[in-house]
């Protein structure tokens, strides 16, 4: 109902007056009952005026009636007694604790009051008691020690003090367990009585209250001792109440623990008391002899000396050993159950570990031994985080493999494993989460649903960053779309992006997969150190080179470049102390420039990038020419002749004592690296112009070796100018993931239809329907997937890069398993030269519609749904098959090949029979007895960049918790992220016209000095003629089919202590590798007799029969499918990989000179090989 209407002086009063009431109020919630009676309201009530209008905007609605408003108070029933008691007693946390803790000591009282009068009784006394009336004297007067006297059994002599003293702790507890009971009580009031502690309580207590109105019973025995096990559920209770109020979860096994001590103290006890009371009426054994007999007994030992002499006594003892047979079991299973739950969980990391030990957390969803291994390798190869402590984070329990790992005391002592969600604030308690140093939070690649995988991840990383803000964090995503959900980390590796780039740029410069592997793998380059052959020595060496970084002005490696060019510097620190200076980054940019080129001045605030064997503050430098000037050694110069010694070499060194470095004059470049204008032969050999200190930027013309990359159009003929004519540069519009780098590409003018984006249908654009029938001028390039992920876009990125010639863009066929969706072909159908296919790879008919036999390069990258199987390493089962299949059918085809496990590339072009390969495989098992992380880096599939596995890159991730560059660098160097001023990327073949340069020191300078490109390695390939013993021996290459890929020899060209190349030294070489691979495979090489020779001719008529079946099959499909077949020839094609074995090795630029510098050495003698270099970046449209 509406409030009535009032004049204006009343009105106007009323305000202050409800407020005055309002603040009279002492408590409680206003609830305005009035509102609720709509039904009554006036609506003729006219407006008020406009100044109580606005009185009432300010004051608010105080028009009701002070006797309709309604003060409702809560929780009322909790105001009563009973709740009151109940809250003190039982509910409330510190006070029910302190009662307990009363309620203990009482009982501990009462024992200690019962062996104080057990200690004060002498049974003698008993004549002297004054109810000896009541009693039978006869029993006073037994002399038999067997007979037993119930009079001392059921009276005992109590001192009043003590009597007393009970009385009052038994009142108290009577009215204790009285109160207990009633605020207990649920209904049932039986329930209450007959639960045992009610039941001893009474027993212990109503006697002693009896005694005080009847004084003759004061003497009575009562069982005072079994006040214990009250004692032992009062101790429990209240270590439940503490562990309640300190918050304390996980103290089950704790609890346990005490449960059982508290069990076998109580039962020894009540032992004790009771057989000393019982023979009382026989021996009178006292009660330190009862309790020593107890101790025997309970310990199964049994001495007899001390034993129960009536059966009242002896009856005790069997009655408390039944019970020690039933609860003792009990207690020790339930004991066992809680410390096998607490091996699986892995118990909890100490907060006092956390605050004053270092520690990092690792987590994933499920643990396997391959992971775990390779983390634990990598992290605790860098000599700082030796003292560091891993705790791993797992909610699966953990492997028995990973168990026996973990309990190999090199890891019990480092390790942690602790079963829990990352998900559950107390589980990331539990591991310290707040106090570690960093968090690695690992994606499941084996899982067939890697969208879910990368879900967990995320949530994982959320959860994280919610818990512990300020710890780092370091995540590993699947897909790229995901990315962008864990921008927020400090370090971020998403596998696929990092996957098709390297994958991408494999087909295009050879090896990228082993040199970014190589890279990210920390080594001190010792592996295949004992190995005779030399290219493995070399390979070995060079495998420990890794990425560093330090401020100029600290160096004394780059220091004395300070207001030098950036091609100035990385070309004189590789000349003077072996170093590869690859990129730098100013002092006020976040973005690191790889090779900015010539027109980049170093400054002292810059940050220098370097590949070396080690970083610079753990190297010694040693003066060689003071050395040579002490001994009277003439000066020489760096390039003067192979066999010479350079005038700086790094050695590395573990220790952090350095040698201060003298600097000699700088000698004139020119007269080292001039070559004589006519020798002896009256041939010209040109000469290589110096690098400057600040170089004239019209002075940099592209290199004699390579035309320049961006201006493609003007160097094209008239017959290559319908080549790429056509396309611009631009940025993709349309980007299939958030989080995307832009790239500059190669692009169509318009975007291509759909449609004609099917490679083997035509439409109503062109009616192509094959590969021959578009009419490439380029070799194709193959990538055969199970489905078109985000992922591999960034396949065709690096691919159609701005800086990749136009005329030499490789048409790309994506042979998927199913079509695409149209997202991903709005993605690609701006790009030139990309077309899809429906098919598999082992369906022959699919692979030759894609035209395999015009491909150079065939991708294969491994399946989601295949990474997953029952018995571990199966899951490359059939890609290995598959592959091989096509490298028999195709031998002149490069296939790369994903896998899942890295120990499966070992069966890439498997041959059973090639010793050479068995050698290398004994090889690496010696490698991986000594604790390599890269025995597996000999394999030559591997070495040669035809196989790669994701999982090599877990170290990337592992490493950027000490250099947290890393990942932008290889981001950079594969072309995933762009930086306006950096370099890229590429390879440069070198043939025999440019074999005047000589050696890799002036290729360095040639780069330097004419394009201000920067070498960082050599992928060699070299020819070996084979007789027909060792053709027999290895693979038989007059048919083909078995083609070797190994490591480089480097024999041919750089020989140990000579500087010949004379051809005639080849087949002793070889000789001696064949000799070796026999030995290492323990084959002897007898002279076989002549039915083993028959064998042989056998052997080699079948093989060159199942050659012909294969070409016969190929050739038949491809009339089926109407292809001509001209294309095919298991003969032609690249005829070197038919004649010759072809070898290759990666091998990074470091320290020249003395032995235990890493190679190529700048000495080292060039062949026509390809060494990886990068070039300035163009500018930017």
């Amino acid at each position: 109902m509406s409030p009535p209407r009032r004049s204006s002086s009343s009105h106007g009063d009323r305000p202050s007056e409800t407020l005055q009431k309002n603040n009279s109020s002492n408590s409680g919630v206003i609830l305005d009952i009035s509102t609720l009676k709509m039904a009554d309201v006036d609506t003729e009530v006219p407006p008020l005026p406009p100044r109580y209008r606005f009185r009432d905007l300010l004051l608010g609605d105080q028009t009701f009636q002070n006797d309709d408003r309604v003060q409702v108070e809560f929780y009322v029933n909790e105001n009563t007694f009973k709740e009151r008691l109940k809250l003190f007693f039982i509910k409330n946390q510190r006070s029910s604790l302190r009662i307990r803790l009363f309620n203990f000591a009482l009982k501990i009282l009462t024992c200690a009051l019962y062996i104080l009068r057990v200690s004060l009784d002498n049974p003698k006394e008993v004549n002297s008691n004054p109810c000896a009336m009541c009693r039978n004297s006869s029993f006073l007067n037994a002399t038999d020690s067997r007979e037993i006297n119930w009079e001392l059994i059921f009276w005992v002599t109590r001192r009043e003090p003590v009597w007393a003293i009970q009385v009052t702790v038994a009142l108290i507890s009577f009215l204790e367990t009285i109160l207990i009971t009633y605020l207990s009580y649920k209904g049932n009031i039986w329930e209450q009585f007959f639960q045992i502690s009610f039941i001893l309580e009474m027993i212990n207590t109503v006697p002693f209250i009896i005694t005080i109105f009847w004084p003759p019973l004061r003497n009575i025995f009562v069982p005072v001792f079994l006040n214990c096990w009250l004692a032992k559920g009062a101790l429990e209770n209240m270590i439940n109440d503490f562990h309640r109020a300190i918050q304390r979860t996980h103290s089950a096994m704790f609890n346990q623990v005490f449960i059982l001590i508290c069990t076998l103290l109580c039962l020894v006890f009540t032992g004790a008391c009771g057989i000393q009371h019982l023979e009382r009426a026989g021996k009178n054994l006292s009660l330190f002899d009862s309790f020593y007999f107890c101790i025997v007994t309970f310990s199964t030992v049994g001495y007899g000396d001390v034993t129960p002499q009536i059966w009242p006594s002896q009856l005790l003892v069997v009655i408390l050993i039944c019970v020690a047979l039933v609860v003792l079991p009990l207690q020790f299973e339930e004991l066992a159950y809680l410390w096998m739950e607490s091996q699986k969980l892995g118990g909890n990391y100490s907060r006092h570990r956390a605050q004053t030990e270092k520690h990092v957390v690792l987590c994933v969803s499920s643990l396997k031994i391959d992971l775990l291994m390779d983390f634990l390798n990598e992290f605790y190869a860098h000599p700082r985080l030796q003292d560091y402590y891993v705790v791993i984070l797992c909610p699966t329990e953990i492997d028995i493999q990973v168990r026996r790992i973990l309990q190999i005391p090199l890891w019990s002592q480092r390790v942690i494993y602790l079963q829990g969600s990352a998900l559950k604030d107390q589980d990331l308690m539990r591991a310290k989460m707040d106090d570690a140093e960093a968090c690695f939070i690992l994606s499941s690649r084996n899982e067939v649903d890697r969208t879910a995988a990368d879900h967990q991840t995320i949530l994982r990383a959320w959860a994280a960053k919610d818990f512990a803000p300020n710890c780092p964090l370091y995540v590993q995503i699947l897909k790229p779309e995901n990315k962008f959900h864990v921008k927020f980390a400090d370090h971020v590796v998403c596998e696929e992006e990092f996957k098709y780039a390297m994958l991408a740029l494999n087909c295009v410069c050879p090896a990228t997969s082993t040199l970014v592997t190589l890279l990210v793998h920390t080594s001190r380059g010792q592996e295949g150190q004992l190995s005779p052959e030399q290219w493995q020595r070399m390979y070995g060496r060079c495998s420990g080179n890794e990425v560093y970084h330090i401020r100029l002005a600290d160096s004394k490696f780059f220091g004395e470049y300070d207001g030098k060019s950036f091609t100035y510097a990385s070309f004189h620190a590789h000349k003077k102390y072996g170093v590869c200076l690859i990129g730098v980054k100013r002092e006020d940019n976040k973005s690191i420039l790889l090779n900015p080129g010539p027109r980049h001045i170093m400054a002292a605030s810059d940050t220098c990038y370097y590949i070396n064997i080690t970083k610079e503050e753990n190297s010694a430098f040693i003066f060689k020419q003071e050395e040579k000037n002490s001994k009277g050694l003439p000066g020489t110069g760096l390039y003067d002749a192979p066999s010479r010694l350079p005038v700086h070499s790094i050695i590395a060194s573990m220790g952090t004592v350095a040698i201060d470095l003298q600097h000699p004059d700088p000698p004139e470049e020119s007269s080292k690296l001039a070559v004589p204008a006519e020798n002896g032969a009256g041939s010209r050999r040109p000469s290589i112009a110096p690098v400057l200190e600040i170089a004239d930027s019209t002075a940099i013309l592209p290199c004699d070796l390579l035309s320049d990359q961006s201006e493609d159009e003007t160097n094209q003929s008239d017959e290559e100018g319908s080549v790429g004519s056509d396309f611009v540069k631009g940025y993709p519009p349309n980007s299939p993931y958030i989080g995307s780098s832009p790239t500059l590409c190669h692009l169509l003018p318009q975007k291509a239809p759909f449609c004609c984006l099917r490679l083997d249908k035509g439409c109503t654009h062109n009616s192509f329907e094959d590969a021959k029938a578009y009419g490439f001028k380029n070799k194709l390039i193959i990538v055969s997937a199970e489905m078109a992920g985000n992922g591999l876009y960034n396949f065709i990125v690096p691919l159609r890069a701005y800086y990749r010639p136009r005329k030499e863009l490789n048409p790309i066929v994506l042979l998927l398993d199913y079509p695409p969706d149209n997202h991903f072909l709005e993605a690609i159908c701006c790009f030139p030269m990309v077309y899809f296919m429906a098919g598999t790879i082992d369906n022959l008919d699919n692979l030759l519609q894609c035209g395999i036999i015009y491909a150079d390069n065939l991708v294969v990258v491994d399946k989601e749904s295949t990474m997953s199987a029952e018995e571990d390493y199966m899951a490359d089962a059939k890609t290995i098959v598959n592959v091989q299949t096509m490298f028999r059918l195709f031998p002149s085809l490069s296939i790369i090949t994903e896998l899942t496990h890295p120990s499966n590339m070992r069966f890439m072009q498997f041959r059973a029979k090639d010793c050479y390969s068995l050698a290398l495989s004994k090889l690496e098992k010696i490698e991986r007895d000594k604790g390599s992380n890269l025995a597996f880096m000999f394999r030559l599939p591997f070495a040669a960049g035809r196989v790669f596995s994701i999982s090599m890159l877990d170290t990337l991730l592992y490493q950027s918790f000490v250099k947290d560059f890393v990942i932008a660098i290889m981001r950079l160097l594969l072309g995933l992220d762009t930086t306006p001023g950096s370099g890229y990327l590429c390879v440069m073949k070198i043939t025999e016209e440019d074999l005047w340069i000589r050696t890799y020191g002036r290729l360095f300078q040639k780069f330097c000095s004419s394009s201000a490109e920067i070498p960082i390695g050599i992928y060699r390939t070299e020819s070996h003629m084979f007789s027909t013993s060792e053709s027999q021996v290895s693979v038989n290459v007059d048919q083909g089919e078995e083609l070797r890929e190994r490591g480089d020899s480097w024999k041919k060209k750089a020989q140990r202590n000579s500087t010949t190349s004379d051809q005639s030294d080849h087949p002793l070489l070889r000789k001696k590798s064949m000799q070796w691979a026999r030995r290492l495979s323990r084959k002897s090489n007898k002279p076989g007799s002549r039915a083993e020779r028959i064998s042989q001719q056998r052997h080699n008529l079948y093989r060159r029969s199942e050659r012909q079946e294969l070409s016969e099959l190929v050739k038949n499909r491809m009339k089926h499918l109407g292809l001509p077949t001209v294309g095919y020839d298991t003969s032609s094609g690249p005829t070197r990989w038919h004649t010759c074995q072809r070898t290759h090795r990666w091998a990074r630029p470091t320290a020249p000179g003395t032995s235990r510098t890493l190679v190529p050495r700048p000495e080292t003698r060039l062949t026509s090989e390809r060494p990886w270099y990068r070039s300035p970046a163009q500018e930017f449209l």
